[in-house]
């Protein structure tokens, strides 16, 4: 609940469940798919690249990544029942993953590398079933240190192929490329203003391809030789499932990231439905658990194929809010243009022959970008003591154990070096210690109880003892009994007897301070008590007269209210304040 409803676009001429001008769809979603162009076909050419595979296969991983980015944009916008959010997600390589699969390729090969990704998807489905239970392990400050580790395990590779350049090349022509490349992007990105700044990827690439002609170094052949349309000559590998050692010591660092990547791709999920309506409105975790799961479906797909794994894309984000339309028609749009853009190999090839200290150029603006958005991600509800030791202790180790300076020689034994990932050591550094924090709180009381009004006496004398306990008055004590009340009556909508059979209601309280917070777990409900709350007094009667009327007593009783909506399962939780006297 908040008591400002102005976060809201109000600027929005399109919102998610409208549908602009075809023209218009069309030409948002190529601007869309060319912005994130560069992600789809760079990540997969880094990867097999640096693992020395030849450029056949590269031809055929750069494909197989661009029908599945499109398939699963498509996907994410149109939401097939439990599959997809229902809004501009646009899908694009995963750049988390670039580490971890060039040493597959390197130790197994591509075989192995498209087995470890199609096991390894099956974690974001496991997430979105488990979503409501892991709220209290994805903090800000968790993901955040881990975002901000993915720069620090992927900039290496960077710095390698800065200077990737062919034998007999001018001495100049790999740093001129790579920082004509990164002073381009970065220069627009910081003095540029409105839409300019959202194509400085594209136009720092262009730059540093033009400087790599200058100095010879770009593949003008490939492109002479590729054709106008059709499908590109390709090379694909296969999959097996015949599990090794390798495939076991890798495994865990492929879960791991995966899991990282589902926490990241979650971020976005959420971020883009505040962009996405004119009105604020509550997040939908029901539309953040299908995004998940068409992260997972995607990447099964880009397994089988032989491509690297997805990821949501961050472009849909500013490009929303920078265009006014959030229609889920220009995903669609988007994806239907990845799709096509497969069967046009002489794009392909304008892009498969920029040379690799450009690509590193690129590739070191979008680390950049990654390592400040961990940094948002864990200050997003501020840092106190606790939060940035966390942080701190937590980014360091990964350093740390990365560059090989705590331990090498053990690191490098335990379970084939997983330990040297820093992204993998800082992540469980930060899961750790938030656990450990967690666990050494003071504990809630819990109660369960049918989901009835029959249920409200048992519920006051709970919160009775509670507050008992804590050394509150009756007038707390009151206000607790109110909140819980509110609470039930709000989603008790009908006396309809078989509309509540079986269903329960699960109720924690904890003393934080000089609040008491009332989670309610509960089942499923079609419409967000939070939104209920926030549209009070903007329309006449949104609900029945008593339901209404519990609606704005907690509204008046809690100093706040945050509803979350899962499939099967909603969290309500409430916050009252203790009276200043009794605090």
């Amino acid at each position: 609940m908040t008591n400002n409803n102005s976060s809201g676009m109000s600027n929005l001429r399109y919102q998610v469940d409208e549908s602009p001008p075809p023209l218009l769809t069309f030409g948002l979603g190529l601007q869309l798919a060319i912005l994130v162009l560069p992600g789809v076909v760079f990540i997969p050419t880094i990867i097999f690249r640096a693992a020395g595979e030849a450029e056949t296969y590269i031809l055929w991983a750069v494909l197989a990544s661009l029908l599945t980015c499109g398939v699963t944009t498509i996907l994410q916008a149109v939401r097939l029942g439990h599959i997809g959010a229902g809004y501009v997600l646009v899908m694009g390589g995963s750049a988390s993953f670039i580490g971890v699969s060039i040493t597959a390729v390197n130790e197994g090969g591509l075989v192995l590398l498209a087995t470890l990704i199609v096991i390894s998807s099956l974690v974001p489905m496991a997430i979105s079933m488990r979503l409501s239970l892991l709220r209290r392990i994805l903090t800000p400050p968790v993901m955040g240190t881990i975002i901000m580790l993915i720069p620090v395990t992927v900039m290496p590779i960077a710095f390698r192929m800065s200077q990737d350049v062919p034998d007999g090349s001018p001495v100049l022509a790999a740093p001129t490329c790579a920082l004509v490349t990164l002073l381009i992007m970065t220069g627009i990105s910081l003095k540029a203003k409105g839409k300019l700044r959202i194509w400085a990827p594209i136009i720092g690439v262009v730059s540093g391809s033009i400087v790599a002609g200058y100095f010879g170094i770009y593949d003008y052949g490939r492109v002479a030789d590729a054709s106008w349309l059709g499908l590109s000559e390709g090379e694909w590998q296969g999959m097996s499932f015949d599990f090794g050692l390798e495939f076991w010591i890798l495994l865990p660092a492929f879960i791991f990231i995966a899991m990282v990547d589902t926490f990241k791709s979650i971020g976005c999920s959420i971020a883009i439905q505040s962009v996405s309506w004119r009105q604020s409105k509550a997040v939908d975790f029901r539309s953040v658990q299908g995004s998940v799961v068409a992260i997972g479906t995607g990447n099964i797909l880009a397994g089988i194929l032989g491509t690297v794994p997805k990821s949501i894309r961050p472009q849909s984000l500013s490009l929303t809010p920078a265009t006014g339309v959030g229609s889920r028609n220009v995903g669609i749009a988007a994806g239907i243009i990845f799709i096509a853009m497969a069967f046009f190999p002489k794009g392909l090839a304008v892009i498969l022959a920029i040379p690799s200290p450009v690509v590193a150029g690129f590739l070191t603006y979008i680390m950049a970008t990654i390592f400040v958005i961990g940094i948002r991600t864990a200050t997003q509800e501020g840092l106190d003591y606790q939060k940035s030791l966390i942080v701190g202790i937590a980014f360091w180790i990964g350093v740390g154990f990365e560059y090989r300076m705590i331990f090498p020689d053990m690191a490098s034994e335990f379970l084939g070096g997983l330990l040297q990932n820093g992204m993998i050591t800082g992540g469980l550094t930060a899961i750790i210690i938030s656990l450990f924090l967690d666990l050494t709180k003071p504990r809630g009381r819990r109660i369960k109880l049918p989901l009835e009004l029959a249920s409200l006496p048992k519920i006051r004398e709970f919160l009775s003892a509670f507050s008992k306990r804590n050394g509150w008055d009756t007038t707390m004590t009151e206000r607790l009994n109110a909140a819980s009340e509110e609470t039930l009556l709000s989603f008790h909508e009908s006396d309809d007897v078989e509309e509540h059979k079986g269903k329960y209601l699960g109720l924690l309280v904890r003393k934080e301070d000089d609040e008491a917070v009332l989670e309610f777990v509960i089942s499923t409900n079609e419409e967000n008590l939070e939104d209920k709350i926030a549209l009070l007094g903007d329309q006449v009667t949104v609900e029945p007269v008593e339901q209404e009327m519990s609606i704005r007593l907690l509204k008046h009783i809690a100093s706040s209210v945050r509803h979350q909506q899962y499939y099967n399962t909603d969290i309500v939780q409430v916050r009252v304040k203790a009276p200043k006297e009794v605090a």
